[in-house]
């Protein structure tokens, strides 16, 4: 019986003793995100308008309103853009790259460095740097109006109309800052998968003929989908979260032509403190974030036994 009890001890020590080496980080996260996270739920049912006073519950009131606001629908709409137009050049491009800095040539440590420079920029300093170029007088007008191509300069930041009728000016301007940035970092995963591959199975391919660019699209592009997967639920991610470069370089203007989801919620925290409007929008975000996540999670589980070759 003292055996068995000794058993039973061992067995749950073990199974208790990674749970206690979890648990400072755990009571960390409850108190930082799952407990706040719990509360803003709860806040999406409420009105908090006045933040000396309790929240009064109000039920679906909050959703009924998120469902009539013109404004977030145009956010959700300019979200939907930014990932339309930022996810297809952060998954195609980068994969480029990675595979013109995966050659075996002198000076390719430096090519990699350059292309990953603007990842450790602080997005705060690039923002700043982008705003000076797109200004009216900034670099970039004043290179098109040497060119004579647009003499009175192109108004990046401040217009909102439309880029060939579909994207506003001021959230393609904004869009680029977020390609520039993202291409070093969405490089580097190509390169380690692309470093994974065998040389023998391009070698072997050449004796069959496939050779050159051919071989990217024989051997490459095939081999390289759960890295193509990833990066583009990864970019998905991000995109639909934007916020520092709007926030530093349009504060959502001109007109919400680049007010993304993201912003809307941080204006209507902290600008017009609608504490519980503001948690409700956040709910709405979560629930795409969650799908774009579970999808993540499915892609990585149905590619993990093709990226090992």
């Amino acid at each position: 019986m003292n055996q068995l009890s000794s058993k039973n001890w061992m067995f749950i020590k073990q199974r208790l003793t990674p749970y206690l080496f979890l648990l400072p980080a755990l009571v960390i996260l409850g108190l930082t995100v799952f407990w706040p996270a719990l509360q803003a739920f709860y806040l999406s049912f409420t009105s908090y308008d006045d933040l000396a006073q309790p929240p009064q519950w109000i039920g679906l009131a909050n959703f009924f309103q998120l469902w009539k606001d013109a404004v977030f629908w145009k956010t959700l709409e300019n979200t939907f853009l930014y990932l339309v137009g930022v996810v297809p050049i952060l998954v195609i491009a980068p994969l480029g790259l990675a595979i013109l800095v995966n050659q075996k040539l002198r000076g390719m440590n430096w090519f990699r460095s350059a292309y990953y420079t603007p990842v450790v920029i602080s997005m705060v300093v690039a923002g700043i740097a982008w705003k000076w170029l797109y200004a009216e007088n900034g670099l970039l007008n004043q290179f098109l109006k040497t060119l004579g191509i647009f003499p009175e300069g192109i108004p990046w930041l401040t217009s909102p109309a439309k880029l060939f009728g579909i994207v506003p000016i001021s959230l393609a301007s904004v869009m680029a800052v977020t390609v520039w940035k993202g291409l070093g970092y969405y490089m580097v995963i190509y390169l380690a998968g692309l470093q994974s591959i065998p040389a023998d199975i391009y070698e072997a391919a050449a004796i069959d003929g496939s050779d050159g660019i051919r071989k990217h699209l024989d051997i490459t592009i095939p081999l390289m989908k759960p890295y193509l997967a990833l990066v583009a639920v990864i970019s998905a991610i991000s995109a639909t979260k934007v916020f520092e470069e709007v926030y530093i370089m349009t504060q959502g203007g001109p007109l919400s032509s680049s007010k993304t989801i993201v912003y809307y919620l941080y204006e209507q925290a902290f600008n017009n403190l609608e504490i519980s409007y503001a948690c409700t929008i956040g709910l709405v975000l979560f629930l795409i974030i969650l799908g774009l996540s579970i999808l993540r999670l499915l892609i990585n589980q149905q590619g993990s036994d093709n990226i090992t070759i």
